[in-house]
């Protein structure tokens, strides 16, 4: 009876995770919410502007760590794999080396420090904390599912993998250098918006958090100038896409 019940539960994850997948690039706009509410009730946490302007870089960092592991998982990827799929999960080989002798799930690893650095931006206390736990409950499921799809597929490559590399943190004592070769075209053609999406997102909070504190329109000069660099190089990233051949079709 108990197993019954175990694998109705297991079936019902990758039901719910199926129909997640397909929307799993919008959850952000369900923390919309949450975070407005904090921008507009909480007092700083901070005695001065230092403090707090430490704090924000700290909290990019995190962001760009997950960037950068994006483009890690992502410029090491062979054809075939779903990395921006949003309809269905889809691999010609099991990934197993790089990134993936470390961790099973880099990509969502990756999303989650995004939104964690944004999260820990505005330094209210209870945001980051909100986040990781919707965070864990939505991945979770999409992450089942991938991995049904990939035992159907793959078997038992699939088990003794899934055997040795934990789903989201990290091991190092197994890493096994990549089998493709890194490619920087391939990131910059599937990744060029992230720094757009941190730099806007560290941008509006502060803006936001800051204007409201002060009663009037405030603009950080670092924020806006980090929005501003970000803006060109999406803009020129676009056009080179757009117009030429130089990142690939």
């Amino acid at each position: 009876m108990q197993n019954g019940s175990a694998m109705r539960l297991i079936d019902r994850f990758v039901q719910d995770g199926d129909r997640l997948f397909r929307w799993r690039s919008y959850f952000p706009l369900f923390m919309a919410p949450v975070l407005l509410v904090g921008l507009l009730t909480s007092p700083s946490l901070f005695s001065s502007g230092r403090q707090e302007r430490f704090w924000e870089a700290f909290s990019i960092l995190v962001a760009l760590a997950g960037l950068g592991l994006r483009a890690w998982a992502v410029g090491s990827a062979p054809s075939g794999t779903s990395e921006r799929s949003t309809v269905n999960p889809r691999a010609s080989e099991l990934r197993t080396s790089g990134v993936y002798s470390l961790v099973r799930h880099p990509l969502y690893l990756a999303n989650g420090l995004m939104g964690l650095g944004l999260a820990l931006f505005p330094a209210i206390w209870y945001l980051p904390m909100i986040f990781v736990l919707a965070t864990l409950l939505y991945y979770e499921r999409i992450a089942a599912r991938e991995e049904a799809f990939l035992l159907e597929r793959f078997g038992s490559e699939f088990e003794a993998w899934a055997g040795r590399v934990p789903a989201i943190v990290p091991s190092l004592s197994g890493y096994r250098r990549a089998t493709m070769t890194f490619s920087w075209r391939k990131v910059l053609r599937h990744e060029f918006h992230g720094l757009m999406v941190i730099a806007s997102g560290a941008f509006v909070l502060d803006a936001a958090q800051e204007s409201w504190r002060a009663g009037l329109w405030t603009v950080d000069a670092v924020w806006l100038w980090f929005f501003g660099v970000s803006a060109v190089l999406f803009v020129g990233s676009i056009a080179i896409k757009k117009g030429t051949r130089l990142l690939g079709s």
